[in-house]
């Protein structure tokens, strides 16, 4: 010990020194003075830290100075490809190494891969700005990129739902639907199961693929992560419509009133079962409802006037539309219904001009178009209507609707070779779709005007196979029948649409259970949804609420029947000038295809 504990000036020492051996061993271990680190100058952009040239001059200096023979410890750095005239021969256990080694997987990260080697996570903000981008990239059809900068985002950021649902909506986009499925599954593994949106986005790709079954399990995990997640019982209740399970879609929409509180899309939802059930004092409520937990919500205001124009209030229906203007003006589906509500009117100027508007805010969207084009046809020339569908048809290749509508007006006008056609690229987009039966419909029309009836059976039998409720085109074939003189035949055809048609019974007796969840004030609910009076003048009272709105004006019985023109003051034109900055005397609908245009980079980099 004491050896160990001398001055360390005195380099030779003992190691394991035992009185009992006769021999000693002793090292000498020579001390390398530390090179002096390098001083940073102005001139030098980068310093090293450690000079390898002073540190091998220093080395060898230190081995010159100490001429003794005994063998010295040397700590070395290990020879890297030190290049040799000669190779020595590798020794037996050198081969064995080697090759032991090819069989075995090294797991080293390549240097030149950015993905293999995991760096640095930037900030949070940088996912935010990202997924900003890539909704931007995806809404300009730019599928690639965004793609691509999704997967950035599920690398750094994996436990983040967001980026999932992201991605798997930009696949479901370009009819990706094994890859967006792959995509939810991996997202819920990564949240472990904990995020409801991407069970909930998972469940509505499954509801468009036709697995309900599956749709059902996964709306049901989405309730089970958080039983307060709102779009996952409404999307269920939808689906159980779709089903025809009414009893069980109001009772799923019940329990997200009950979890969730009020909600506008499940207020919605209900009125509007209760209008298709012909309870219209209910339906005013509930829309009411709905609107009042969002006033900006233009599918409420656009729902409820919608109602009303099927029970010809078309004073209530026109200032309904003007609210769902106002609360989204750029909105396509507003302006779109309120078009076609002044032309089917009679104020075919007014529903041009509001389809015209329509179109100038959304110029990608073809339906705008496609009603344009029958209105075109109808009240002017079928050329026009003819560069309008063409132009629709190329803002989407996809779009059932206008192949099928584009048919039926070449049909009109003879061209019975250029409709077929037609009818032919609507059925090779999709065959199973509800648009597909009423093209096939259309189609077996075509057949039947010009004689081939055999055709037109066929064409009518292949529309109810995909979809068996059609009125319209079981009384079409049962007419074909009965004139050809099967008058049997032809009540065969009507029984048999009669014997399979799915009736479905709604019951009212829910809303007095639904009331409890609604409000607590049962008794103010049970005067406004009374199930057993439904008198006019609660009807008109409705309507007058309605149309009085805050300006407190009366209304009287006759205008609110039968009043053809709206007294708000709300003028289109001025609308659109101040908070839209477009003139509608000055629209031209847009006949040339021009691709969408470049995203503006505001950063060079966001990851």
């Amino acid at each position: 010990m004491q050896q160990l504990l001398s001055s360390s000036s005195n380099p030779n020492f003992t190691l394991f020194s035992n009185p009992n051996h006769l021999s000693k061993f002793s090292f000498k271990i020579p001390i390398l003075p530390l090179p002096s680190p390098p001083r940073c100058s102005s001139s030098s952009s980068s310093t090293q830290l450690l000079d390898h040239d002073s540190f091998s001059d220093d080395r060898a200096q230190t081995n010159a100075a100490a001429p003794d023979s005994k063998p010295v410890l040397v700590v070395r750095r290990p020879a890297m490809d030190v290049p040799s005239d000669a190779e020595a021969a590798p020794s037996p256990l050198d081969v064995g190494l080697a090759e032991f080694a090819k069989k075995i997987a090294i797991f080293e990260p390549d240097d030149g891969d950015a993905a293999s080697e995991p760096k640095e996570k930037p900030l949070k903000v940088n996912l935010d700005l990202a997924l900003y981008r890539a909704k931007i990239l995806t809404r300009n059809y730019r599928y690639a990129e965004a793609q691509q900068l999704l997967e950035k985002c599920i690398y750094y950021w994996p436990e983040d739902g967001r980026a999932y649902v992201a991605l798997g909506k930009a696949l479901s986009k370009q009819s990706k639907w094994g890859e967006a499925r792959a995509v939810y599954e991996k997202g819920c593994q990564a949240t472990q199961g904990e995020n409801p949106y991407i069970w909930q986005c998972w469940a509505v790709l499954e509801d468009k693929m036709g697995n309900t079954r599956r749709a059902r399990e996964l709306f049901d995990a989405a309730t089970v992560a958080d039983k307060k997640h709102i779009a996952a019982w409404h999307g269920w209740g939808v689906l159980e419509l779709k089903q025809g399970n009414i009893s069980k879609a109001r009772h799923l929409l019940a329990k997200g009133l009950k979890f969730c509180g009020g909600n506008e899309y499940i207020y919605q939802t209900l009125a509007r079962l209760e209008a298709k059930a012909s309870r219209y004092e209910q339906a005013r409520y509930l829309f009411r409802q709905a609107t009042r937990c969002n006033p900006k919500s233009c599918a409420s205001w656009l729902a409820w006037a919608q109602m009303e124009m099927q029970q010809e209030n078309n004073r209530a229906a026109r200032q309904l539309f003007e609210k769902s203007i106002q609360a989204s003006p750029k909105n396509r589906f507003a302006w779109h219904i309120w078009g076609l509500f002044e032309a089917k009117m009679g104020n075919v100027e007014k529903g041009r001009k509001l389809l015209k508007i329509g179109h100038a805010l959304n110029p990608r969207d073809p339906v705008l178009l496609q009603s344009l084009a029958l209105l075109e046809y109808e009240h002017s020339t079928a050329n026009l209507a003819r560069e309008l569908f063409r132009r629709a048809s190329e803002l989407d290749r996809r779009h059932q609707p206008v192949w099928t509508a584009w048919g039926w007006m070449e049909w009109k006008e003879g061209n019975i070779a250029t409709a077929r056609k037609l009818y032919q690229k609507a059925l090779s987009i999709n065959s199973t779709s509800e648009t597909a039966a009423r093209c096939l419909q259309a189609w077996g029309v075509l057949e039947q005007r010009n004689g081939n009836l055999s055709a037109a059976r066929r064409l009518f039998r292949s529309s109810l196979n995909i979809n068996s409720q059609s009125y319209v085109t079981w009384m079409t074939w049962a007419s074909l029948e009965e004139n050809q003189g099967n008058s049997v035949r032809a009540e065969e055809i009507r029984d048999l649409y009669f014997q399979q048609r799915t009736e479905v019974v709604d019951d009212a007796s829910w809303v007095m259970g639904l009331l409890d969840i609604i409000d607590p004030a049962l008794d103010r609910i049970r005067s406004v949804l009374n199930l057993d009076q439904a008198s006019q003048q609660s009807r008109l009272d409705s309507l007058r609420t309605i149309l009085e709105g805050e300006s407190g004006k009366n209304v009287d019985e006759e205008s609110v029947s039968n009043d053809m023109e709206s007294d708000a003051g709300f003028d289109v034109d001025a609308f659109c000038i101040e908070r839209l900055s477009l003139d509608p005397s000055k629209l031209k609908v847009q006949m040339e295809f021009s691709p969408p245009p470049p995203v503006k980079r505001s950063r060079e980099k966001v990851l």
